[in-house]
Order: structure tokens, then C-alpha cells, then sequence
């Protein structure tokens, strides 16, 4: 492999990786211990909310009412196509039962958990979309009871057009907890009473971590790390849309990488000559997170071929994949790592993070090699029944006794013997390991 690195990081995600797992883990175990009055304390001090943690049915319809409503309508149009997709997700699962010999019957079962915590950022941006994506998700999952917690934004407490969104999804409670303090507060059942079998939904370094040292005690979507925008284009793509989607993604933080891999050197100078402006253009904080985003993370691959392109987009393994080049469906059957794929100039990851329907809810830092992002399979779990004849225990018994005494299990043996004597006492079987 000979691609040429026009432009290189100078800094990864490992390398940005903050120590909070000591400060994080000491949340934890003070919540745990110290229950509701912990986790309100830890409001007060990290968010400067004195009002009430569970959001009351009044409370949400007055927040409908400072919801324009082109936006109500702009959320709903957003909420149909998440729970669209959802739905022929849903579709897509399904339970069986098969008969591998006679007398033995095995099955599937799709049973959703029962309680899940649905996480929604706050911070310096309102993020609807992901109170519709997880909220959504989950509702048409099956879930019995729906928790969402989101930080409340100023003295009124969560943005209401985020409580709008959440209730539109279905959300039967609401908190306004931010951070480690909402992701214990859901996990633990404080404030439900309902502890959350599976955490979901994004957040920053402190809540990424809550969520990977609760891992195993409940279940999580996956382990998150910055958006990340990774575009592959060839010649016949344009380079000011290229940009321009780039810069749409390293807004989001200081550490969110943005990487183009291009089969033409032309297309890829013109990228790179086109960043800084597009960048300045933009407000301040946006801007200041775009340039730190560009200049530490940004990078520019120039690859010899489609299929050397492809190879090195898989090593990437990136949460959103954006394709500028021809022959789509060429793509779409090669490319095998990735969170989310884009295909043509005709789509972008802003549509995709907001309205038009698969989840936003992606694999960052190369866990696209091993996993996909959030969707109504995560709320749903795949469990095995069997059930079998008197008779189809004379294979199943006897062979199961011969591998058990050869693994040198002798009471797994015996619980073969038992039922070979039982139900057929004038038989002679070979047990022996």
C-alpha cells in the first residue's frame, strides 16, 4: 500500500484521552451511597439547578408552548422517519423455532428490556435529535418504562423543545440531571425506582466514562468518544461540498476528527486550500472548535486506487462515512467498517443527524471493525429456549455423558445417566469418556 498522507494528525483519540476515570468512579460509588440527595447535590454544584429533578406533565406542556410551531412540526417531521426506521428494524427481528432432530425443538425468543436510561446532551448546543433518537428507539423496541435525562439548560430548566422532543418519543420520565450524577440517577433507580437494564445516548468524556465502569452491571449502547467524519472522493466529486461537509462535523468539539481520503491529488489541494476560510465563516465557538478539530485531527489520505481507498477507510473504521464517488453501489457491497455510510453528494451526515432516519447514535474511535450504532436491537434481547422427547434424550443423554466424563465433569455426566435410566432402564448405552 502506497497512500501519501497530504495532510497528517497531529494527535489521535488515544492521545486524548483525559484521566476522569478516578473522579468519575468516585461519583459512582458517593451516588450509590448516598442516593437521591447525592445525585441532587451534584446537580447544584456542576449544573446550578435547585428545581425539581423529575419533570412534571405540566411542566412539559408548558414547555410545548414556547415551541414555535414550524419547529414542533420540523421535530415531527424528524420523529416520523426515526420511528420509520425503527419500525422496519423491528421488522426485520424474528423469532423461530426449529426442530434440529426429532424430538428436539429449539427456538428464539425477542424480549425487550424493561427500563431503559436514554441520555441527551446538553451543554452548548440543543440536541433534539438525539432525544428523538434514543427515546424513539427504545419506544418502539417494546420497553416497558422509558427514562430520559437531559441538563437543564438555564433557571427554566431543560430546553423545551428537548422536552417537547422527548415527549413526542414517548419518554415516560424525564430528569433534569446532567452528566455522571443522570447516568448513576439512572442506573441506580433514584428518583423512578426503576433502575435502567441498558444505558443509551451521548455525552461527554465524564459521562462516557459513568457508562463504561456501570458496563456489565446494566447494559450500554456502546463506548462513545468524539464525532468523527471520515469522506472518501474521487475525481468527479465537488470540493467545495467535500469541505464544507467536513467543516459540518468539526464543529462539534476541538476533538473531532475529520479525515478525506481522495483518489485525486487535484480534489484533495482544493480541500485543503478551501478549509480555513470556510472555518473563519463561521460563529465563534463553532469556529474555535473547527479550527482546534482541523489542525490537530484533521487529515488528508491520497490513495492510489478505489479499492486502496476502501482498504484504508475500513482501517479507520469511522463513525459517519461520506462517499463522493462513482459507482455508489461499488461502495456500498466493499466497504465493510463504519458507523453510518452516506452514499453520493446527494446525502450528508447532517441529514442523518437530524431528520431522515437511521440512528445518529454511532461507533467512534474504530469500534465500526466490531459493532454498529444504536438501534432498536440494542433494547432487545435474543435469548434461546429447547425443548425435547423421552425419546430424542437417547442421542442427546448419551452423547452428552460421553463428552462430559471426557472433559472430566462427572456430575454432568450423571445428569445425562439419570434420565437414560430413568426412561429407558432395559437399555445399555456406552458412557464411557
Amino acid at each position: 500500500m502506497s497512500v501519501e498522507y497530504l495532510k497528517k494528525a497531529a494527535k489521535t483519540a488515544a492521545s486524548d484521552d483525559r484521566q476522569v476515570g478516578r473522579i468519575v468512579a468516585d461519583m459512582l460509588a458517593a451516588i450509590e451511597a448516598g442516593g437521591e440527595e447525592k445525585a441532587v447535590a451534584y446537580s447544584r454544584e456542576f449544573d446550578r439547578w435547585d428545581g425539581d429533578i423529575v419533570v412534571t406533565a405540566d411542566a412539559v406542556a408548558a414547555a410545548a408552548e414556547r415551541v414555535s410551531q414550524r419547529l414542533k412540526d420540523d421535530i415531527r417531521f424528524a420523529h416520523d422517519r426515526v420511528r420509520g426506521f425503527a419500525e422496519a428494524q423491528l421488522a426485520s427481528l424474528s423469532e423461530f423455532e426449529v426442530e434440529l432432530q426429532p424430538g428436539l425443538r429449539t427456538g428464539q425468543k425477542l424480549i425487550p428490556v424493561q427500563a431503559a436510561g436514554c441520555y441527551v446532551p446538553g451543554g452548548r448546543y440543543c440536541h433534539v435529535a438525539s432525544a428523538l433518537m434514543s427515546a424513539t428507539t427504545a419506544r418502539v423496541a417494546g420497553v416497558d418504562h422509558v427514562i430520559a435525562a437531559s441538563p437543564p439548560r438555564d433557571a427554566d430548566g431543560i430546553h423545551p423543545a428537548v422536552l417537547y422532543a422527548l415527549d413526542l418519543a414517548g419518554a415516560d420520565t424525564v430528569l433534569t440531571l446532567g452528566g455522571v450524577q443522570a447516568v448513576a440517577a439512572m442506573a441506580f433507580g433514584l428518583f423512578t425506582g426503576r433502575p435502567a437494564d441498558i444505558l443509551v445516548g451521548p455525552g461527554n468524556q465524564f459521562v462516557a466514562e459513568a457508562k463504561r465502569l456501570l458496563y456489565g452491571r446494566v447494559g450500554i449502547d456502546l463506548f462513545a468518544g468524539p464525532s468523527e467524519i471520515l469522506i472518501i472522493a474521487d475525481d468527479s466529486a465537488d470540493p467545495e461540498i467535500v469541505a464544507i461537509d467536513l467543516v459540518g462535523q468539526a464543529e462539534h468539539g476541538p476533538n473531532s476528527p475529520a479525515w478525506l481520503i481522495s483518489t485525486s491529488r487535484l480534489l484533495a489541494d482544493a480541500v485543503i486550500e478551501r478549509m480555513p476560510a470556510l472555518i473563519a465563516e463561521l460563529p465563534e465557538q463553532n469556529r474555535v472548535n473547527a479550527e482546534a478539530a482541523w489542525r490537530d485531527y484533521g487529515e488528508v489520505v491520497l490513495a492510489d486506487s478505489r479499492e486502496e481507498a476502501a482498504e484504508v477507510s475500513d482501517r479507520y473504521a469511522s463513525e459517519h462515512l461520506e462517499v463522493h464517488a462513482a459507482e455508489p453501489d461499488w461502495w456500498l457491497a466493499t466497504l465493510r467498517n463504519y458507523g453510518s455510510l452516506f452514499l453520493g453528494e446527494e446525502t450528508t451526515v447532517a441529514f442523518g443527524d437530524k431528520t431522515s432516519g437511521p440512528n445518529h447514535i454511532l461507533p467512534t474511535k474504530g469500534a465500526g471493525r466490531y459493532t454498529g450504532g444504536l438501534s432498536v436491537g440494542k433494547f432487545i434481547k435474543t435469548v434461546t429456549y429447547q425443548r425435547m422427547t423421552r425419546d430424542a434424550n437417547r442421542t442427546i443423554a448419551a452423547a452428552t455423558a460421553r463428552l462430559s466424563r471426557l472433559e472430566g465433569m462427572e456430575a454432568h455426566a450423571r445428569t445425562a445417566d439419570c434420565r437414560l435410566h430413568k426412561y429407558f432402564g432395559d437399555e445399555q448405552f456406552d458412557l464411557a469418556g
